[in-house]
């Protein structure tokens, strides 16, 4: 009798795409406008080699999902991103019709360069809309406008992308209840297959930190108002909520993102990105820079790995919590048992009766979930319930 075939692990590949055309005054995610363009070139090859060296070390792994994140991937020349594609695709072994998503501005993608992205093997794209009113894109600092959003969705079903998702923002300054609405209305007489719903943060370090005072921001009642709405709303129009942030017609969750709230196995390359492979947590410098030279010049030794560390059974309980409470499905008390040997409920469900009692979280047959009322105010209850202190947890979808 033969030995039977070697069962792979799956895995999810995320890329890091450092570049904007310009700095968004929200956006603290790492990124920057390169003065030389000619950074780009270095930065690709640079990321090549590190794919090179880190698809030896993914032999027993089938990758069934790939995000091309940034920054703006799209900033990159498109012959450029497409030769990043082909080389993903010759290291890492990707199954038949894996999800394959590019990030994209409305003003970085015209049908020519979507439809070398699709025959490259893009199947999913994320345009970042945040808005249809122009006078709060202006206040958001993005280059686009609504028409340029609207011509970059039409030329991507030109170029036969049959999976879009839209990322819509509210809380933006000058936003009203009124005017979200009328955002929402537009994207989805659009049809897209996914909608990412989010509330704009205040982060330090960011131009809107140091701002904020002025910023005519809504007040959290109208922020609480805006979300319930754009959920009711969502699925109204067949958008069912999946997470807390995000929304999808049947079939069309994002099965990369849902990797990292299932805690599964993702490997990220490029600078600032995370991974978790292999049973170890570990990220790369915020510096490109560093991260180029150090491909560059492998006899340099230049460090690029910014913290590596094994994840302990309790860390990853709370981690689970964390990220699973994200899902609308939350969890489930048997499946929790069966990954950690540990009874969910002795160990949370005196924290949570007090939630479930006031409407923020639903308890049914063994699974505990979120209310949409929940899912706004899930930060506070989650630091309530888990002890950060006592854990080290990374957050990839934050």
């Amino acid at each position: 009798m033969g030995r039977g075939k070697t069962i792979k692990r799956r895995l999810g590949l995320y890329f890091h795409i450092p570049f904007c055309k310009s700095k968004c005054a929200y956006c603290d995610f790492y990124s920057l406008v390169p003065g030389d363009e000619g950074i780009y070139e270095r930065y690709v090859r640079a990321l090549i080699k590190h794919i090179g060296i880190y698809g030896k070390s993914c032999r027993d792994y089938v990758a069934d999902t790939v995000f091309i994140g940034g920054g703006t991937p799209t900033a990159l020349p498109v012959e450029l991103l497409c030769e990043l594609i082909g080389a993903i695709k010759k290291n890492f072994d990707l199954t038949k019709g894996a999800e394959f998503t590019v990030e994209a501005n409305p003003a970085t993608v015209t049908y020519k360069s979507l439809k070398k992205l699709r025959r490259a093997g893009v199947n999913r794209l994320s345009i970042g809309c945040q808005s249809a009113d122009n006078a709060q894109l202006a206040a958001l600092s993005r280059i686009h406008r609504r028409e340029d959003f609207e011509e970059a969705f039409r030329a991507a079903r030109q170029a036969k992308i049959g999976n879009i998702n839209v990322d819509i923002m509210y809380g933006i300054p000058g936003q009203t209840v009124g005017s979200l609405m009328k955002t929402l209305n537009y994207v989805t007489g659009l049809e897209p297959e996914h909608i990412s719903f989010y509330n704009l943060k205040i982060e330090p370090g960011t131009p809107f930190w140091n701002m904020q005072k002025s910023l005519d921001l809504p007040g959290e009642e109208i922020e609480y108002e805006m979300y319930m709405r754009g959920v009711n709303f969502l699925a109204s129009r067949g958008y069912a909520q999946y997470e807390i942030s995000n929304f999808a017609r049947p079939g069309y969750q994002c099965l990369h993102n849902i990797k990292y709230w299932n805690c599964d196995e993702y490997l990220g390359l490029g600078p600032s990105a995370h991974s978790f492979f292999n049973g170890n947590r570990f990220s790369f410098c915020r510096d490109a820079e560093k991260y180029i030279r150090a491909l560059e010049e492998p006899d340099a030794n230049i460090r690029i790995t910014d913290s590596t560390e094994e994840i302990m059974t309790k860390e990853r309980v709370g981690e689970y919590v964390m990220l699973r409470m994200r899902l609308t499905e939350g969890i489930s008390a048997r499946e929790f048992y069966r990954l950690f040997g540990k009874d969910f409920e002795s160990m949370y469900g005196r924290y949570l009766t007090r939630y479930i009692n006031g409407g923020f979280v639903v308890k049914k047959d063994d699974r505990y979930a979120f209310t949409p009322r929940g899912m706004f105010v899930s930060n506070y209850i989650l630091s309530d319930i888990l002890d950060f202190s006592d854990m080290s947890i990374y957050d990839p979808t934050s």
